[in-house]
């Protein structure tokens, strides 16, 4: 059975060194509700096509993790129940020939080993809020301290600790730079509290970067923090009502761990009556749109 296969569309662009931009699956599997999953994963490689940009939506099918689907992959991803998996989980799931979705980290890891250097989520996993005691980090900072890819999100998800996180990313020298921004974005909203030492106007200075860090040796991955646009983003005064009513739930239902997140995930989209959801998709089509420019500056610059 093969480490990996990259398909043919993505494979003869890596070769020509045309631009090519990778996407999860765990957003199609696990982050959208069905039909609407499909129709999404569809959308965003159809707004990297409509760039000149070859979408390469990856995961692991029956044991082989896949770098770029064909329609009825993504279909499969959409429509059966399947793992969620992280850097650590490959080799167990491509040695029982199972089949699951990738989170950032995963798609990360693997994007990198098929030559890909770009790739566009919706928001970054990190130290989740009472770490202190749980140890509770998404592998996806540990996964960019080591993987030479640029990911572009809308930041992390206000569930998180924004602060810890941005502090763990410092640890770890993973650059992260905000795109027309100076104040790092907190996914449904376009601000958090933080500010960051750096920002880029223009896909070509994210390019810049990566063959600056090319030049120097450097292993680490590169955070595009890209804010939500303006009229898309969620309003900051429901967002922390729902968010503070999801909070005293997980908390007064004992959910520790892992279930945290899905959890608050799940009741913020009931709670906010969808429109988180819609948020969410938004959002995730920008990161689209802005790593498929900084895809195509650095296809240019090579």
């Amino acid at each position: 059975m093969p480490a990996f296969v990259v398909a043919e569309e993505v494979a003869a662009a890596l070769e020509r060194r045309d631009p090519v931009v990778a996407l999860e699956s765990t957003i199609i599997s696990h982050g959208l509700p069905r039909p609407r999953n499909l129709e999404a994963a569809r959308e965003f490689e159809g707004i990297l096509r409509e760039q000149g940009v070859t979408p390469a939506t990856i995961a692991v099918l029956d044991g082989v993790p896949r770098i770029g689907l064909y329609d009825g992959d993504l279909r499969r991803i959409a429509d059966e129940e399947l793992a969620k998996a992280s850097v650590r989980d490959l080799p167990i799931i491509q040695a029982a020939g199972s089949s699951a979705a990738t989170t950032v980290a995963a798609t990360s890891y693997l994007a990198s080993l098929a030559g890909i250097r770009v790739f566009a989520t919706g928001g970054l996993g990190g130290v989740h809020r009472a770490a202190s005691d749980t140890f509770d980090e998404s592998a996806d900072l540990t996964t960019l301290a080591t993987t030479p890819i640029t990911v572009v999100s809308a930041g992390v998800k206000s569930v998180l600790d924004i602060a810890a996180t941005l502090e763990r990313l410092e640890t770890l020298s993973v650059p992260v730079v905000g795109y027309r921004t100076r104040v790092f974005p907190s996914f449904w909203l376009r601000e958090s509290e933080f500010t960051l030492d750096w920002s880029v106007d223009a896909a070509a200075e994210v390019a810049a970067i990566m063959r600056a860090q090319d030049a120097l040796g450097s292993r680490q991955g590169i955070v595009v923090a890209n804010p939500v646009p303006a009229d898309q983003a969620w309003d900051a005064e429901e967002h922390n009502r729902v968010l503070a009513q999801a909070l005293a739930e997980a908390d007064a239902a004992r959910i520790t761990g892992k279930a945290v997140t899905p959890f608050l995930l799940l009741r913020i989209v009931e709670l906010s009556e969808g429109r988180s959801l819609e948020v969410n998709l938004d959002l995730a089509r920008n990161n689209v749109r802005v790593a498929g420019e900084i895809a195509t500056a650095w296809a240019a610059l090579r």
